[in-house]
């Protein structure tokens, strides 16, 4: 079961698609942030979601939120994932799954093999969960809800 909205976002640090360390606390400093976990890298869905959170950029900049991808995938495989689709924000590298742990973010085949599930999580700038997005082939609800919910509470 992922974390529920209201808990308190696990800080972490993990290698963006250039090789840079970036960590969750230093980002809500500066506003909300959503985190969204993805299978795989290249894979039809999880390209049209992460275009679509590029897509989204002006309207989670208009609220200040910050974008953040994760997978399995190597810093390589998310150079190139980020390269080839012009994505505007990092993606993370989290090969042994650990953020997705903290997260209670699984594995797609009986919660122990294969991909993460796809899971969103739109934080607040005070580090709490506002939102979260489950959804396996729904690629466009998840930018769509984070930025819905992040929009309540900016009201």
């Amino acid at each position: 079961m992922p974390l529920g909205t209201g808990a308190v976002a696990p800080d972490f640090t993990l290698p963006a698609q250039d090789g840079t360390s970036v960590s969750l606390a230093p980002l809500l400093e500066k506003g909300p942030v959503v985190l969204f976990f993805y299978p795989a890298a290249e894979t039809p869905v999880c390209t049209k979601e992460a275009c679509h959170f590029r897509d989204l950029a002006g309207e989670f900049e208009a609220i200040g939120a910050q974008r953040l991808g994760i997978s399995k995938d190597s810093v390589e495989k998310q150079a190139g994932f980020a390269a080839n689709h012009d994505l505007d924000y990092p993606v993370l590298s989290d090969p042994a799954g650990s953020v997705a742990d903290l997260y209670g973010v699984k594995p797609s085949l009986l919660g122990k093999l294969g991909p993460l599930q796809r899971t969103t999580f739109a934080i607040g700038a005070d580090g709490r969960i506002k939102a979260v997005v489950e959804g396996m082939l729904k690629a466009e609800i998840h930018a769509d809800e984070a930025l819905a919910a992040l929009r309540d509470q900016s009201e």
